[in-house]
Formats: structure tokens, sequence, C-alpha cells
């Protein structure tokens, strides 16, 4: 299927049915991913693939590697607290890894591939966990890149270690210096700084993806507003703007990031192309949601905000724009649709999650 046959296929959606549904279309690679993939040799291990995003990348990692006729395991390695996540990879023929990754015995043990994507974090929970933050965020990188030195690497970051932007530049670029806020971002630059270190010193090839949010109909930034407004609660105003990209464009995107990988690493920011009002989309949702708005506080100047130009000339333009998530989320929230349950948490300015 062409590029344009794809996209009017994803834009021609005006609702989902189930999760089946939206599992199917979140994972469906664009012919830039199947190109990525069928250029690439041997297999792909996700670690961390029991994330939020986790499934989609490596379901259409599987998917696209079928379709370029490419034989290759995709492995998925996480602790995997939920066995329906783990039956759920293996019925899309990913295989799974139980692993402590911060066990060296463990993560020794997990098989070699020349293709990894790191996905492995902790965010939530830090507050009070500082130590554990730091030990996944910046001690875990050295391990796996000494695991595997002589692999392609993928590894995920956050727009976070930019700190906050002014609204009125449209976003952090891969040249501005970081500035993270909190001990959060701080372990998350750190991650950034212990992988250049080890691909300077071993010429791993490596890319950085430092994505600003994700977003699908169970999770993301933009779904927090659409609930809040469905259950009559405020929408706070003090992260008055925001980026928010589909899952599925991130996942190709960061995908084909494995073909750009290089020693020191690709510095890649990830995001969606709108600066968006979180007023403006709050007042979209009230008109879909034919709810009552109301808020809390005020826009403050600067907000956690990325510039992604570099990843459109690399890796070509998102497909889904705001408008189609909005009205997308908007029809899901009012069907009572399933969720994570997992608040972003997108108000909090001082880094405190």
């Amino acid at each position: 299927m062409n590029p344009e046959h794809q996209t009017a296929k994803l834009l021609e959606k005006n609702f989902f049915r189930d999760i089946d549904d939206l599992d199917e279309l979140l994972s469906e690679p664009t012919e830039a991913v199947v190109r990525t993939l069928g250029a690439l040799d041997g297999d792909i291990v996700v670690l961390g693939v029991g994330g939020k995003m986790g499934p989609t990348l490596a379901r259409m990692a599987k998917r696209a590697s079928e379709i370029a006729k490419v034989p290759r395991r995709v492995i998925g390695v996480s602790r995997f607290s939920s066995s329906k996540l783990e039956s759920q990879l293996l019925t899309w023929d990913v295989e799974t890894m139980r692993c402590d990754l911060l066990d060296p015995k463990s993560l020794s043990a997990l098989p070699d591939a020349p293709n990894v994507v790191f996905m492995a974090g902790m965010k939530f929970g830090t507050t009070g966990q500082e130590s554990m933050t730091w030990a996944m965020n910046s001690f875990l990188p050295g391990l796996v890149s000494e695991r595997y030195r002589g692999s392609r690497i993928a590894a995920f970051s956050t727009g976070n270690v930019y700190g906050l932007s002014p609204a009125s530049l449209g976003g952090s670029t891969e040249q501005d210096l970081p500035n993270p806020v909190g001990e959060y971002a701080m372990s998350c630059l750190g991650r950034e700084r212990i992988f250049e270190h080890f691909s300077r010193t071993n010429q791993t090839r490596m890319s950085i993806l430092r994505l600003n949010y994700a977003t699908e109909l169970r999770y993301g930034v933009l779904v927090d507003i659409a609930h809040r407004i469905y259950s009559g609660q405020s929408v706070p105003l003090s992260m008055g703007y925001l980026n928010a990209i589909w899952q599925g464009d991130a996942c190709a995107m960061s995908l084909q990031a494995l073909g750009c990988a290089s020693a020191p690493p690709l510095v890649i920011n990830i995001a969606g192309p709108e600066l968006l009002s979180v007023r403006r989309v709050a007042e979209q949702f009230g008109e879909l949601l034919h709810k009552p708005v109301r808020f809390e506080g005020q826009e403050s100047a600067d907000a956690l905000l990325s510039d992604a130009k570099k990843s459109y000339e690399l890796f070509g333009y998102p497909r889904v724009r705001a408008d189609q998530m909005i009205s997308w989320i908007a029809d899901w929230v009012s069907r009572g649709g399933e969720t994570l349950a997992k608040p972003t948490h997108f108000e909090e300015r001082g880094g405190r999650f």
C-alpha cells in the first residue's frame, strides 16, 4: 500500500470499534518503516516492551518485517507484571522474555541482536523513589550499552530534558542546551549522557529519541483533558501549551531511527507539528462532548515544547493531525472506551512525578 493510500485509510476513520481495531491501526507500518526494516539485517530486541508504547512498536516492527519478507525475530523484554500483555504479544508473533534488566546476569542471558530499541525507564513514582529512578534511567543504560555494544540502539528519551521553553519560540530544537528541572528530567539527561559516552567509547551506533508526547485513545495528554471535561472537572492552565503526536506515527519514526543510528548518537525530537493551546483543546472537547468547560489558573508564557522539524525531514510528516486525534478521543470517551488509567500529570511544572 503506498503512503497516500495508507494515510487516506487512516484519516477515513471516524471512530474505532474496539481495542482490536485500535491496536490494528496503531501498529500498521508505514511504507518508510517497511523500507527501513527491509534494509536492516537481524533480529530486534525491544527492552521495556511492557510500557505504553512498547506493544505498538513491537507489533509494527513484526508486521513491517513480514511485509518486507525479512525473516526476523522481534523479541519483547519486560518483567511482564501483566500476563495478559505477554499473551497478546505472542498472538502477534512477537516473542517474549521475562527479565529484570537491572540484574546483570539476567541481562547477559538475553539473546544477541543487531537491533535494540531501549524503552525502559521510570517516570511516575519518581518522587520518593529517586534512587530507583536514577538506577533505571541512568545506570541501566550503561549496562545495556555494554551488553549490546555491537548493536544499533534506538534509545527513548524525553523532551523534558530541555526544560520549559517560551511558547512564542515554537519549542526547543536539538541544538538547544538541556535545562532539566526535577529528578526525573535530570536522570533522563543522565541516560542520554551515559548512552553518548558508550557510543563514543565503543563506536556503538545510536539514536536518542526525545519524545513529547505520544497519544492514542487510551492514554495521553489529550485523553487526560477529555476525561476532565467529561467528568465535570476543571482543566488546569498552568502548563498552557503542548505538543502531541499520534502513537502510531511516533513508533514509525522511532523504528526508522534505527536506520539513522550513528556514533556519536543522532539526537532527534519526536513530537507533533502543532503548538496546541490547552484552553483551545479543552474548548474543542467541550463542543464534541456537549459538556461545559471549566478552567483553573492562567497560562504561563512557557511550557515543555519541542520543535520536531528535523524528524519530519528524516522520516516524513506525521499522518495524523491533532484535530483528528481530538475527534477520535472524544468519540472514544463518550462511548466509555477503555483507558490505561495512568494520568500524564501534564500540568506539572516543577518536574515532580
